[in-house]
């Protein structure tokens, strides 16, 4: 079945069975490396994705789900030139370590300081608590969140 959406601010069509999920999509069709595949069970989030300024699961999103909702991978944010204030703020505090889990660390803080432009540090927790990270970057993923909630990374 052929189907519209629109991601990173572009539309795309393409022709997959309404039940494909999400990510392979982004993936396979699209060719966006930013969310990644880690559980296949929407429990880690390592391939969470913005779907109409909301952070969900894409590995576990059929297609059929998705509708009118404009989709912003990791490579909608910035670039390498013009990283999102965001994306500054993980570069500066220096995050990453492995950097799997990254894009969906990064896209689940934005749609967080959507709504909470000035978090304190256990709201930032709770927020990205669903996020695994095993390397073991979590202060340095807060501070980066606190910068750009601060702004000394232009948000």
């Amino acid at each position: 079945m052929r189907i519209q959406l629109r991601v990173n601010g572009r539309a795309a069509t393409v022709d997959v069975d309404p039940a494909t999920p999400l990510l392979y999509v982004l993936r396979n069709d699209l060719r966006l490396n930013g969310p990644r595949f880690g559980c296949g069970l929407g429990q880690c989030g390592a391939c969470t994705v913005l779907a109409g300024g909301e952070p969900i699961r894409s590995c576990v999103t059929p297609m059929s789900a998705v509708g009118t909702r404009e989709i912003v991978t990791l490579e909608g944010l910035g670039t390498l030139q013009h990283p999102h204030p965001i994306q500054e703020a993980f570069i500066e505090e220096q995050a990453a370590q492995c950097g799997y889990c990254m894009s969906g660390v990064i896209l689940t803080a934005k749609a967080f300081l959507d709504k909470s432009p000035n978090p304190a540090d256990e709201q930032i927790r709770r927020a990205l608590a669903n996020v695994l990270c095993r390397c073991g970057t979590h202060l340095e993923i807060i501070r980066a969140v606190k910068r750009a909630a601060q702004g000394r990374a232009r948000i």
